[in-house]
């Protein structure tokens, strides 16, 4: 199978679990609001962001490994596979082990410094329940995951999540009607999700001759710690919005965040759909000095992202707080309409789904050391604005410091990529940004002239599709007559990764 039939079924099965995973990612939560309350759903959303906290453990080395396994799989060197596999997966281990302590320390003291109605075994068997997956996953699954992502088989690992994310929404549901409280809802799921490191698992050992037990002679995976700033700043990203809002704010303001992160979130990983096996794409004509055809192929990617995010944003910044009155209708608990949380959050995670082309050309070159510190100056600036602005603005402020910390992260990449490695003007980024923006202007005022309609599934869903249409119009008709010569190139790339 050729590079570009691995990139089809690659994006084909993610574009299918992005689906399914906003689709579930909306049926639970609603439910868990409706079922156990607006605190319940929020300390849910902590208690899995502060557990997000132990993936900076990772230190970044999944992406090192990835980087690493580039060359032996081009080359067909199983014995250097399996070494960086053996390195990798004593990595994770000990990873594992720590996690087991944090969770049990999460255990003891969550319950004592978190407000809520739940009791303290309650709380300790959430913790539980929710850490379990992760565990296994380090112990287990994870550096299978990262051989089948570098050679372009991310179909594989992302079938396997596909079959468990379904088999776990539906035992939610059916518990959830049943009565079952929510500790038996997620105590089920964390056992659901084992079967996907077990099937990673059949796979490799059935296509791969891998021997782990080869001795090492030095360290096969170079830049290791490296990825420590970079892993820091993705998980500040991620998850320190909760974490302050848990710590200095309230669980409604959890939950209330959380709900509109369902929209970012499900829009940031379909964005990502269409950067499923381009790290590996790249990476593979990267050691190859596959030059020419590299930028050919990285304007083409740079162009699809920026088109996709400026759709997809535009419409969501357009019909969010329609979409947050009737998924929130009837609740009553907290106040989930805060139009100036939604444009803030809406821009800022617009600005993290630009920078996808040039972060995964910087990974895909192994260049983890050298960029390092822009990731510890991003970390620092999301935090400290955050933390100074949640006080007297609440949501808004911590979106404020997420906005500032993505924007700059954004610019910084493009930058460091025209400077180290693709040696491309930044004149081509700053055009592109000037075209989304006016994008954005005439799709807003365009907008205005689509009549609102009455508050309910039906009318919203009529007039999203309206906004779609208008939208993508001006999108891709303003694109195609700036970037004639790159539109035409990404739509040959996607249709000859079909062929």
């Amino acid at each position: 199978m050729n590079r570009k039939k691995k990139l089809f079924l690659n994006t084909g099965t993610a574009v299918i679990y992005q689906i399914v995973t906003l689709v579930c990612g909306l049926i639970i939560p609603r439910l868990i609001i409706s079922f156990y309350g607006s605190t319940t759903n929020g300390l849910i959303s902590s208690i899995t962001h502060f557990l997000a906290f132990f993936s900076m453990m990772e230190m970044g080395v999944t992406a090192v490994v990835r980087a690493s396994l580039y060359k032996p799989l081009a080359d067909n060197d199983a014995d250097g596979i399996s070494r960086i596999l053996i390195s990798s997966r004593r990595f994770f281990r000990k990873i594992g082990l720590l996690l087991l302590v944090y969770s049990a320390g999460l255990m003891v003291f969550f319950p004592l410094v978190i407000d809520h109605s739940r009791g303290y075994i309650s709380t300790i068997v959430l913790v539980g329940a929710i850490a379990f997956s992760s565990l296994a996953n380090y112990l287990f699954g994870i550096v299978y995951q990262q051989l089948l992502n570098a050679d372009q088989k991310s179909y594989v690992q992302i079938g396997a999540s596909i079959l468990t994310l379904i088999l776990n929404t539906g035992f939610a549901i059916v518990l959830m009607y049943m009565g079952s409280p929510i500790e038996v809802v997620k105590v089920v799921a964390a056992l659901v999700l084992l079967l996907r490191p077990l099937i990673l698992k059949l796979y490799v050992d059935r296509h791969y001759k891998l021997n782990f037990k080869l001795k090492l002679e030095g360290e096969p995976i170079k830049q290791k710690w490296n990825g420590l700033a970079q892993h820091i700043a993705m998980y500040v990203l991620k998850h320190a919005d909760v974490v302050i809002l848990t710590l200095f704010s309230s669980l409604e303001n959890v939950s209330v965040y959380n709900v509109y992160h369902l929209v970012t979130n499900g829009l940031q990983q379909i964005i990502e759909v269409l950067t499923t096996g381009m790290g590996a794409l790249l990476g593979n004509m990267f050691v190859k000095n596959e030059t020419e055809k590299l930028n050919k192929t990285f304007s083409s990617f740079e162009l699809l992202i920026h088109l996709g995010v400026t759709i997809l944003y535009t419409i969501a910044g357009i019909m969010i707080i329609p979409f947050v009155k009737i998924y929130t209708k009837g609740v009553t608990d907290a106040e989930y309409i805060v139009p100036l949380f939604s444009v803030l959050i809406v821009v800022a995670n617009a600005s993290y789904c630009m920078r996808m082309p040039y972060y995964i050309m910087v990974q895909a070159a192994g260049h983890f050391k050298e960029t390092q510190t822009s990731s510890i100056i991003e970390a620092a600036m999301n935090v400290a604005i955050s933390i100074l602005l949640v006080f007297r603005f609440g949501l808004v402020g911590v979106a404020i410091g997420t906005f500032a910390a993505m924007t700059y992260r954004t610019i910084y990449l493009a930058w460091y990529l025209k400077k180290n490695i693709l040696n491309r003007p930044f004149r081509h980024f700053v055009i592109h940004i000037l075209v989304d923006s006016a994008c954005v202007g005439i799709a807003i005022a365009a907008s205005m002239l689509i009549p609102a309609a009455e508050v309910s599934w039906g009318s919203w869903i009529i007039i999203a599709v309206i906004v779609a249409l208008v939208v993508s119009a001006i999108v891709l008709i303003l694109n195609f007559l700036i970037f004639r010569k790159d539109f035409v190139s990404s739509f040959k790339l996607l249709v000859k990764s079909k062929s």
